[in-house]
């Protein structure tokens, strides 16, 4: 006899839904083979909306790094997550999902705890206190909170053990998500890229606050680039396509020989970093892609300069790695340029050092330590059958 469950899944921007849809899928392979019906509540975007969700909200565009730049969507996210408590306490769910996304869930922690204390919770990518450890306030709720921390990182799995949570180190779901690229050549071949050309991926933003601080940064170092190497072109996916835009007018006003990319035409993010030399990124989630793709990689990350003080200064705050490569072993495998070190001098030197054959190799050796600590393919799986067990167990 089918038995049906319903699970709400929380998350929020660009990296968070990729990752709520990988879920998502490997929760419908394992209920078909458990004889479970799934009801699949959500925030989260349009990724996980195709793979079967229901979204009580949309946050794919919410989100932002810094204590200024967070200001302008206090009040969206505290209106959805209002909408979307409202909705759980008429309709509780057998299971809740908390993925990433820390502000937002660490707070649903407090709510679940004290109005669905009944209803399991697993956290899927916890919070990185065991790289900032600002105070132990966000782990102490989430421990409280959830009958499962689903680690993506061994030292993230440690540090949580040793905290008092129930741990399982799964994996990184990326690790899944690069199954299906695209080899080199198909990628080349898709996107027109000629073999004696040199192809430089550009990601400036998956957040607005990143368009206005870090895109200057990166299309004048890039203009650099360009200036020593004649044979480079770059390639521009979109987070957004709101930022079409806005990138299309910076690429004229720096004079870039580059090429903005159509999603919608089968361009993705996935196929140009397969066809890629080199990639210039934001610190985020995609680094961990190039990283599995075997792609040389410069990393760089600016807030707003208060930000930046206050987080210095008041705050004491100093972590010795951003970037998700470097933080698998706590190793420093790929270049970080943060804040004022984030200038065209060191992001052009690291590049052009980078196209040479002896750095690269040194790269890409250290890309290998780190993907044998990451975890084997079937991630989502695993996170998807841990998940399900905690309602089956009841």
């Amino acid at each position: 006899m089918t038995r049906k469950i319903r699970i709400f899944i929380s998350t929020g921007e660009v990296s968070g839904d990729l990752q709520g849809a990988l879920l998502i899928e490997a929760l419908q392979r394992q209920a078909a083979t458990s004889d479970l019906e799934l009801e699949i509540l959500a925030l989260g975007g349009d990724r996980m909306a195709e793979s079967g969700a229901k979204l009580l909200g949309q946050t794919s565009a919410i989100g932002s790094v810094g204590i200024l730049e967070s200001l302008p969507f206090v009040l969206p996210t505290l209106k959805v997550q209002r909408q979307a408590k409202q909705y759980l306490k008429q309709n509780p769910p057998d299971l809740v999902v908390l993925i990433d996304y820390m502000g937002p869930n660490v707070a649903f922690c407090g709510y679940l705890h004290e109005h669905l204390p009944h209803v399991p919770v697993a956290f899927f990518i916890a919070p990185q206190e065991w790289v900032w450890s600002l105070n132990s306030y966000n782990t102490d709720r989430i421990i409280e909170a959830t009958q499962k921390i689903l680690a993506i990182f061994p030292a993230e799995a440690d540090y949580y053990r040793q905290k008092g949570g129930r741990v399982s180190l799964v994996g990184h779901p990326l690790v899944d998500r690069v199954q299906v690229a695209p080899s080199r050549d198909s990628a080349r071949s898709r996107l027109g890229i000629p073999d004696d050309q040199t192809a430089i991926v550009l990601l400036p933003a998956s957040r607005q606050q990143e368009l206005k601080y870090l895109l200057p940064v990166m299309f004048e170092s890039a203009r650099q680039i360009q200036a020593h190497r004649p044979d480079v072109h770059f390639w521009i996916p979109l987070a957004l396509e709101k930022y079409r835009s806005s990138i299309a007018q910076a690429i004229q006003t720096y004079g870039l020989r580059a090429t903005l990319l159509d999603c919608n035409k089968g361009q993705t993010t996935l196929t140009a970093i397969a066809a890629a030399d080199l990639a210039i990124s934001k610190s985020g989630t995609v680094n961990l892609e190039m990283a599995l793709l075997n792609v040389p990689q410069v990393v760089i990350y600016r807030v707003n300069p208060v930000t930046a003080w206050i987080a210095r200064y008041i705050l004491k705050f100093s972590i010795p790695f951003m970037s998700p490569p470097n933080l698998v072993e706590m190793k420093a495998v790929v270049p970080e340029f943060l804040q004022d070190q984030a200038n065209p001098e060191n992001i052009v030197s690291a590049c052009l050092d980078l196209l040479q054959p002896e750095k690269r190799q040194k790269m890409l050796a250290d890309y290998q330590e780190m993907q044998a600590a990451i975890g084997q393919a079937g991630v989502c799986d695993r996170a998807a059958t841990e998940i399900l067990q905690l309602e089956i167990c009841k």
